[in-house]
């Protein structure tokens, strides 16, 4: 998937301009670095959990950023206790500073962050504020009805 060009659907479509922007900007970082290693879960349907393997990193060495539709997580080694390699006879475990980032949709924080056994785990949480959720309107002045409570129920 070199080149994938979103001219056509750009012109006959109307406020997805977000959308294609995402999409060409991750087929272009796809080519880069894949570390560390991730998993992206979705555990209900406004709940997801990235997992990134950080073997060898401190909570103090790991910075997490939730700004606006972006998360990014940062670790960072100190380079002078990784200069010290003469004891090693085969380093197969990276031990390298990186920078992930992930896109966020609308409405999605992050709820907390756990580091155990190597692993990073951050929970993240969709939720559309009150205002945005659907509504039923009555015709001729009824009630109007809360229709994301029907199906939540469901």
């Amino acid at each position: 998937m070199r080149g994938f060009d979103l001219t056509p659907y750009r012109r006959s479509t109307v406020g997805f301009d977000r959308l294609f922007d995402l999409i060409e900007n991750n087929t272009r970082l796809q080519q880069g670095d894949n570390y560390p290693p991730f998993n992206i879960e979705r555990l209900s349907e406004d709940r997801y959990r990235v997992t990134l393997a950080v073997a060898g990193f401190r909570p103090d060495e790991i910075d997490i950023t939730a700004q606006q539709n972006l998360l990014q997580v940062i670790g960072r080694k100190d380079e002078s206790a990784s200069n010290d390699r003469s004891k090693f006879l085969h380093v197969g475990i990276a031990n390298r500073s990186f920078e992930r980032r992930f896109e966020l949709a609308d409405f999605v924080r992050v709820e907390k962050a756990d580091l155990a056994d190597g692993l990073l785990t951050i929970e993240l949480v969709r939720e559309v504020p009150e205002a945005m959720k659907p509504k039923k309107i009555a015709i001729n002045g009824g009630q109007i009805v809360d229709i994301s409570k029907d199906r939540d129920a469901a």
